[in-house]
């Protein structure tokens, strides 16, 4: 076999991880890649980002068709073709998982294909795929990027009744007519927008008190309120008790808030967030240690053993495939420094921490938001301005949502923007440029906005903080 001694293993070949192995190759490191997954790609491009926005992608245009006669047209929803929709996707996906493998594969890493684990700090065990006998690799450094897995909840009966995951979801040639979908957070909320935009019934269960828990309360007032209208069942504040198959259908008992509740729907969701993929990499050989689930990291991407590194699902404060990116590239070129003898000093900044989820309408954020401003004790104002009295977005009828900004009292500087509405995870990168450049709302007011766009309803909570902090307000 060839040298299986490397500067720099990485363990998984998703966004994260190819992000990590390019950056490190290009800073003239030898890198290998170990990727235990049936398909190359990783999550994003095989069973996440992609393959979930071109399915909503199909769900929006069925919604605008429903509403055609709102805007003086003729036309008629006759129905969702699910396995066109499926087929459709195939293709793109095949596409983009097709470019992913060719990027491993062209030669700058050498490419073992099979499950990792480690042995020691500096040696892992590799198993492969095609059962091939076992052997080991050895790194003056190592990163972690196994990324993450659905997280199933412990509920009476609910392994024995059956249930699908957004995997099946996605890759479905046909819907049950019915579903109810348990959770709140992004997965949860795209799955329900793209069910019952083709024509599926959907109640959605979730635990909290809210939707998208840890963004503002208003956000989850707004999509409970929009789904609900579209006649989704939204049931908040849940405790499931146990679920059946009743009939040939899943029965589900739960409370809500003081009352005992039931639903029977023919196929469940969990879309309950996603967990480390962690199991088997045996960590406590290398002295890798956890917090919680996810693996802890410093700033830097160092875990607990410095010249391992991680980066992505399995160790991040959110789970989105830029950050993940972010955190690959830091990681190779601080293990670049800690080879060459360096100080490993570049860190990650969550200041423009990034959040976005499709559902209809869509939800964005960024930077901090106002409880964790006030937990710091960091004085701010806000602002904020409804999209029902926007101009472009009454003309386009969508105007359920509002967006808000946040900039420091003192400073004026941005802090946090909130955008709930008409392609938010679009708008919400007006405020990422202006708080990459550290701009204040007195700065961002002088920028010219055309009109009538969606972009210019930023202007409004921008003025309105500037003139409380002129006040003195809060």
């Amino acid at each position: 076999m060839a040298d299986t001694h490397f500067d720099f293993i990485v363990i998984g070949g998703g966004s994260g991880g190819y992000a990590a192995a390019r950056t490190a190759h290009s800073l003239g490191l030898s890198v290998a890649v170990v990727d235990g997954a049936a398909k190359l790609g990783g999550l994003c491009i095989l069973r996440g980002c992609m393959p979930s926005k071109t399915l909503i992608e199909s769900a929006d245009r069925n919604l605008s068709i429903r509403r055609a006669a709102e805007f003086g047209l003729r036309a008629q929803a006759l129905g969702a073709d699910i396995k066109a929709i499926r087929d459709r996707k195939r293709a793109l996906i095949a596409d983009f998982a097709g470019y992913r493998q060719g990027q491993l594969e062209d030669g700058r890493f050498a490419l073992y294909r099979g499950h990792a684990r480690f042995v020691s700090a500096h040696e892992a065990e590799v198993v492969p795929l095609d059962g091939a006998a076992s052997f080991r690799v050895s790194g003056k450094t190592f990163c972690i990027a196994t990324g993450s897995v659905a997280s199933v909840p412990a509920i009476p009966g609910l392994a024995e009744a059956g249930f699908w995951t957004s995997d099946e979801v996605l890759d479905a040639e046909s819907l049950p007519e019915s579903f109810a979908v348990l959770g709140g957070g992004a997965i949860a909320l795209e799955m329900a927008h793209y069910l019952e935009g083709v024509g599926r019934r959907v109640s959605i269960i979730q635990r909290g008190p809210q939707f998208l828990t840890g963004l503002d309360p208003e956000c989850s007032a707004v999509i409970e309120k929009a789904y609900t209208e579209r006649g989704i069942t939204c049931h908040l504040g849940t405790a499931i008790h146990r679920v059946s198959v009743v009939g040939g259908r899943r029965h589900i008992e739960y409370r809500h808030g003081e009352r005992e509740r039931s639903v029977s729907v023919d196929q469940i969701l969990v879309a309950m967030g996603r967990g480390p993929a962690t199991d088997g990499l045996n960590l406590n050989a290398a002295h890798v240690g956890v917090t919680g689930k996810k693996i802890t990291v410093q700033p830097t991407m160092q875990t607990t053993q410095p010249h391992i590194f991680a980066a992505g699902d399995v160790c991040s404060p959110l789970d989105v495939v830029h950050v993940a990116i972010q955190q690959g590239e830091i990681a190779a070129r601080n293990a670049h420094r800690l080879i060459q003898g360096r100080a490993v000093d570049e860190a990650m900044d969550y200041r423009l921490l990034l959040f976005g989820v499709f559902s209809h309408p869509q939800v964005a954020s960024v930077g901090a938001g106002e409880e964790e401003l006030k937990k710091k004790g960091i004085p701010y104002v806000s602002g904020s301005h409804p999209f029902n009295d926007h101009g472009k977005s009454m003309c386009m009828g969508e105007t359920e949502g509002f967006v808000k900004m946040l900039a420091h009292r003192d400073t004026g500087e941005i802090l946090g923007a909130t955008c709930v509405g008409p392609h938010a995870t679009e708008l919400i990168h007006e405020v990422v440029i202006a708080m990459n450049y550290r701009a204040t709302v007195q700065q961002f007011m002088t920028i010219p906005h055309y009109h009538p766009t969606l972009s210019e309803i930023w202007t409004y909570p921008a003025e309105e903080c500037a003139e409380r902090m002129a006040d003195g307000e809060k």
